[in-house]
């Protein structure tokens, strides 16, 4: 099943139009548009917009927007980013919460209290300030601000799906499934840059002379005309021999 960049790209091209023909129809940057295709999302401004975005944009192609957004909430949006408030008036506790702890007889009694022995003192300090002379010196008291332990950051939560950009320097036969015994799920020679996802992904290309990233992470990969194929998973990738790559 094609992801939302590449549903988007083939629909505009079967319209033949260009970039710069969406951007003059939608009133959307050409930049996020082709952030859009690529399923580069972090391009966007946040969630918020890429929804938008996306409706926009497959409205003007003739597409189900409501298809890719649900596609891109499934992928992209974490199950914590709703923010889920209580609806209709604030309950009596709420209102009593706000209000704050009301204050008896006894504790105003205390307060006068302290209040007078803090007059005494105050007395009292002046006192010995006037009787001691000028030859006493106030003394400083050099106080150290308590440094605050360094909290550890948090690690980041570990991926659970396979995101691989190719991008190739020349054209380049690229086959994909998501592993053994699964059927092909894209097979053709690309020219620009191509993204596919899965909980496993496995890729066999023509020849060495592209860029793979793997979740964000750079894929060594040395440049020459030699075909080669990797496995990736959520936790790396491995070199495929030739015998069980895809499409061999």
């Amino acid at each position: 099943m094609p992801g939302i960049g590449e549903t988007l790209r083939e629909a505009r091209m079967r319209q033949r139009l260009d970039i710069a023909d969406v951007e003059t129809r939608t009133k959307i940057r050409a930049k996020y548009l082709r952030a859009l295709e690529n399923e580069e999302f972090g391009m966007l401004p946040g969630p918020t917009f890429v929804k938008t975005f996306l409706r926009t944009y497959a409205e003007m192609l003739g597409l189900d927007p409501h298809v890719l957004v649900e596609e891109y909430r499934a992928g992209y949006e974490g199950e914590d980013d709703l923010d889920l408030q209580p609806l209709g008036p604030p309950s009596v506790a709420g209102r009593e919460r706000r209000r704050g702890p009301r204050v008896g007889p006894g504790s105003l009694a205390l307060l006068a209290l302290l209040a007078i022995l803090a007059a005494l003192l105050v007395i009292g300090l002046t006192s010995d300030d006037e009787g001691g002379g000028g030859d006493r010196q106030a003394q400083r008291t050099d106080e150290t601000p308590t440094e605050t332990a360094t909290q550890p950051e948090p690690k980041p939560p570990r991926p659970k799906r396979v995101t691989l950009r190719v991008t190739p320097s020349t054209p380049t036969y690229v086959c994909v499934d998501h592993g053994p015994g699964t059927d092909v799920v894209f097979e053709s020679t690309i020219d620009g840059p191509e993204t596919f996802r899965g909980k496993r992904v496995r890729v066999n290309l023509g020849k060495r002379d592209v860029t793979l990233r793997m979740n964000g992470r750079n894929v060594p990969v040395t440049p020459s005309g030699d075909p080669v194929g990797f496995a990736f998973t959520p936790r790396g990738w491995d070199e495929l021999p030739s015998g069980q790559r895809p499409c061999a």
